[in-house]
């Protein structure tokens, strides 16, 4: 389907138009009900586009216990290398709280300590973990902080990276909402987490390690696929879940909520129900006067939103063209920007194949709004977008 431009205008070195793609959507301006909780603060996203479509409370900064471990399993997957040996420090024996417990000076690979670390929760090996990839655990936890920065996050600051209650050590469930749709984007998180069940060798002992992942939600949700557990006297009942249906990845964070199990089966039924996914465009799609999209883009919508998509086309100066990139489409709902789309000359670029529908979106996308589908789209936007 070729996208067909309505009317255009001058804006300095570039062109903006507006851009007319025929919907078939139900009008409707009253947003879905949501379920009620028995959480202290609740979210509910859409891990492909980064939607938020339900929040309670969800910019309250509370102590979060072990979910603090969806972000030392993501910076330990981006900045160390899984094949490394790890040696169990004094610091890391014993740790108190949930454990895989390691003994003093055993060596474990990275990748095996991760999967103790996210399906059994180990302190030990968040521990071990932090020393190895950040030089100590304090080197670490500056790596975790540098994070929620790049993410754009305002409520999450990390004091440690197994989650033991600790002054100035906290999040948000917004905040991990982001946090745990930035980390599914990562294959190797993304198999961790929706691990039943993990052996790895034992070198202090004739039988191996094996971990049962205490996500029960993997054994009793369909389509369930993460994400972590956590619990401290402080922080209560914590809970990140996430599910896939129909090639959609829902994730719910609960804080402080005594009956998480039930209350994210019916959060992820409400999103699933009520906020599809959407394909808004395609990659490789014409644009009129011989350009292409460089990228697909999706969003999850509710009933009647998608014909108050709006798509409008920035076109670069004749001199500012480089490499057949013309311009881009910045994708709007009810007028809040929700994503762009680099638009090329026909031939001068052809789009990767992307069964998953990626999106390539604002620079805001790492604080909630969308991101790539992979490192070199995040690359592209940044060399590309304003």
């Amino acid at each position: 389907m070729t996208i067909r431009l309505i009317f255009r205008y001058s804006m300095a070195a570039m062109m903006a138009v507006s851009l007319l793609i025929p919907v078939n959507a139900a009008a409707s301006n009253k947003a879905p009900r949501p379920p009620g909780t028995h959480a202290q603060a609740a979210s509910l996203i859409d891990v492909k586009s980064g939607r938020i479509l339900y929040s309670h409370k969800g910019d309250v900064e509370m102590p979060v216990a072990s979910l603090t471990k969806i972000m030392t399993a993501i910076v330990a997957i981006e900045h160390g290398k899984l094949d490394d040996v790890v040696t169990v420090t004094k610091n890391a024996y014993r740790k108190e709280g949930s454990s895989i417990y390691l003994e003093l000076g055993e060596e474990m690979t990275l990748e095996n300590l991760l999967y103790g670390l996210m399906l059994r929760s180990g302190n030990d090996a968040a521990t071990a973990i932090a020393e190895h990839v950040g030089g100590s655990e304090e080197g670490f936890v500056h790596l975790m902080n540098e994070k929620v920065k790049m993410l754009g996050l305002k409520h999450t600051q990390f004091q440690n990276p197994h989650g033991l209650d600790a002054k100035g050590h906290y999040s948000s469930a917004n905040d991990l909402a982001v946090i745990t749709a930035y980390s599914l984007q990562n294959p190797v998180f993304k198999e961790i987490v929706k691990t039943r069940s993990k052996r790895a060798p034992n070198p202090n002992n004739p039988w191996d390690y094996k971990w049962d992942n205490k996500n029960k939600m993997l054994r009793f949700y369909e389509g369930a696929d993460g994400v972590k557990t956590g619990y401290t006297k402080t922080a209560r009942r914590c809970l990140v879940s996430s599910a896939s249906r129909a090639g959609q990845q829902l994730a719910v964070v609960t804080l402080n909520d005594g009956d998480d199990w039930n209350d994210h089966q019916k959060l992820l039924d409400y999103g699933f129900a009520n906020y599809p996914l959407k394909k808004i465009i395609e990659a490789g799609q014409p644009v009129e006067n011989g350009l292409v999209t460089g990228t697909g883009f999706s969003y999850a919508l509710a009933s009647g939103e998608l014909e108050r998509v709006e798509r409008r086309l920035f076109l670069q100066s004749a001199r500012a063209k480089d490499f057949g990139y013309s311009g881009k489409i910045k994708i709007s709902l009810d007028g809040h920007e929700i994503g762009q789309v680099p638009v090329y000359e026909q031939g001068s670029f052809i789009p990767s194949p992307d069964p998953a529908g990626g999106n390539l979106t604002s620079k805001a996308a790492f604080a909630g709004g969308g991101w790539g589908n992979s490192f070199a789209a995040v690359i592209k936007l940044l060399l590309l977008v304003d």
